[in-house]
């Protein structure tokens, strides 16, 4: 029971992290139908972001962390005009292949600026371990989870009642109707891709925090597991992103509990084939439009 309670902690830290990654996916699926592949290459860029404030420029944890969400923030609007603003009236397969040319360009990229090995993270501040009953959790743990809480929240508040959430959701749900409205639509998605990307940097400075390494491929497994947890959740929904990063991050840890350790990443795929077997529309999602 101590170690059960110990893995639903350690699972509940690292499934903040994908569900931030994922809640990018949901939100430009829920907007334009298409899968941005290379947030998981945003969710890098943010981490090394925050490494370079806090190891170059001594930042503090705050600034390294508002520094990966506002590059990341950038990075995700530059990528909507460059790479889907023009294939936004062609197929969803040229828009799909766009971003996984994104995502092989940025990951190159930082090997060239930064080379292939893995960096570790400067220790932002003192990771105290505190004992609760029977099991313990650290400061780390507690920084991350609730960081994500926060910004989850501020997601739900802003897209829920803010002018500019109201006009996200009724994008989401008639895009022609909408701009009939006078919903600028180019804003709407630039908005969604910048809300998207920042909360993916945010992801990656935590994740830098947390398990004291970044390295240019940390992305690609990051990103499919957020993916899964999209798909799981039901992508285009913001609350079942949120519930899906948790499920997968639970399911990887508690894989070691149970001595599989060595199969954790395959456990977030196998449920992806399953959820697209049994329910392709997710815990929380509505059916899927089929048309490609």
């Amino acid at each position: 029971m101590k170690d059960l309670m110990q893995q639903l902690i350690n699972g509940l830290a690292l499934g903040s992290i994908y569900a931030l990654i994922a809640l990018g996916y949901t939100m430009v699926y829920g907007i334009i139908s298409l899968i941005n592949f290379a947030y998981g290459e945003i969710y890098m860029f943010g981490a090394f972001t925050g490494l370079i404030l806090a190891a170059t420029y001594k930042t503090n944890v705050v600034v390294a962390l508002l520094g990966g969400m506002m590059l990341s923030l950038v990075l995700g609007v530059l990528i909507e005009r460059v790479a889907y603003k023009p294939l936004r009236r062609s197929s969803r397969l040229s828009a799909l292949i766009s971003t996984i040319g994104v995502s092989i360009f940025l990951s190159t990229l930082m090997v060239l600026l930064k080379g292939p090995n893995t960096q570790g993270f400067p220790k932002l501040f003192e990771n105290k371990v505190y004992a609760i009953g029977n099991f313990q959790i650290t400061i780390y743990q507690i920084v991350i989870i609730g960081v994500a809480a926060f910004l989850m929240l501020a997601l739900h508040l802003f897209v829920t009642y803010t002018r500019t959430g109201r006009a996200m959701r009724a994008t989401a749900q008639d895009q022609d109707a909408a701009g009939l409205m006078g919903v600028n639509i180019d804003r709407i998605i630039a908005t969604t891709f910048a809300i998207g990307s920042s909360l993916a940097g945010a992801a990656g400075v935590l994740a830098g925090i947390y398990f004291n390494a970044v390295q240019p491929y940390m992305g690609t497994m990051a990103g499919l597991k957020a993916f899964a947890a999209a798909v799981l959740g039901g992508i285009g929904s913001i609350p079942g992103a949120m519930l899906g990063g948790l499920m997968i991050g639970l399911l990887e840890v508690l894989s070691v509990t149970v001595n599989l350790s060595e199969y954790k990443d395959a456990f977030a795929f196998g449920i992806l084939i399953l959820v697209l077997l049994v329910k392709p529309s997710g815990i929380m999602g509505q059916k899927i439009n089929k048309k490609v």
